[in-house]
């Protein structure tokens, strides 16, 4: 960093990324982040969300966190979604799985059901 404008731009364009991980929305996106996930790749697929949604406008209505241990490490990396009462829960999650997620599931309103832990094999 050579000024102080660089440094505001770096916070500004960081700030997106730690709002959405912060907010309170009505759809909530919640990535396993225990050692087991972060084992298994959670920390991408967590970076995944948060860029798609930003990248997909719904930053707004939607929150992407973390949490620790979801409690069936045999599946990490998981990702649970909360909205209108209702939890999906995704397993063997990958990035390029997030950013299929957020297309059809978030933005499109449509369960991708063969990442489901329901329809896990």
């Amino acid at each position: 960093m050579k000024s102080l404008a660089e440094l505001k731009a770096i916070r500004d364009k960081m700030k997106d990324k730690v709002v959405i991980r912060e907010g309170s929305s009505d759809v909530r996106v919640v990535v396993g982040m225990a050692t087991c996930g972060i084992a298994a790749g959670a920390r991408p697929v967590l970076n995944a969300f948060v860029e798609a949604v930003n990248e997909s406008g719904l930053a707004g209505t939607v929150t992407v966190s973390q949490t620790g241990c979801i409690g069936i490490c045999q599946f990490e990396p998981v990702v649970e979604i909360y909205e209108a009462g209702e939890k999906t829960t995704y397993v063997k999650m990958t990035p390029e799985k997030a950013k299929t997620v957020v297309e059809k599931h978030l933005k499109g309103g449509n369960v991708v059901a063969e990442f489901t832990i329901a329809n896990y094999n």
